[in-house]
């Protein structure tokens, strides 16, 4: 992949990464110890995007610029790499429904359905840390 406006070069150490992920995995944490529903997916949404930029700066040498749509490029890109459609479907109905409750005053989100996102983004996450951990070794 080369750069764009989206992307730029970048080589991670392995610390970086290791920062990333578990940067992503306290977030996940926060989002599972949480019976309110909107904090669980906040907290989901922001583990999934983190988990994101450790895999995209592991397997593509690659980090995000902070522009319009860097969101949706991140989702793109795991989506891609994980070979699976549902990261990006999934993770864009959590990025819209964020949105929503950022610039048009709130959303609902039900305890099943925070619950829901919540188990996706750890079995994401989960994938996301196997893949680093083949690529980058046993480091987490």
């Amino acid at each position: 992949m080369t750069e764009d406006n989206s992307f730029k070069k970048v080589k991670f150490t392995r610390q970086q990464i290791k920062v990333y992920l578990e940067n992503a995995l306290k977030d996940l944490r926060i989002a599972k110890q949480s019976s309110i529903p909107e904090v669980k997916f906040n907290y989901s949404y922001t583990a999934l995007l983190k988990a994101g930029v450790a895999l995209i700066g592991g397997i593509k040498e690659m980090k995000v610029r902070s522009v319009p749509g860097h969101h949706i490029k991140i989702l793109e890109m795991m989506s891609k790499i994980m070979v699976d459609d549902s990261v990006f479907s999934i993770g864009n109905a959590m990025r819209m429904k964020r949105n929503t409750d950022l610039y048009e005053g709130g959303i609902l989100v039900s305890e099943k359905e925070s619950a829901d996102y919540c188990k996706f983004v750890e079995k994401v996450t989960e994938r996301v840390k196997n893949i680093l951990r083949r690529k980058i070794g046993n480091n987490k």
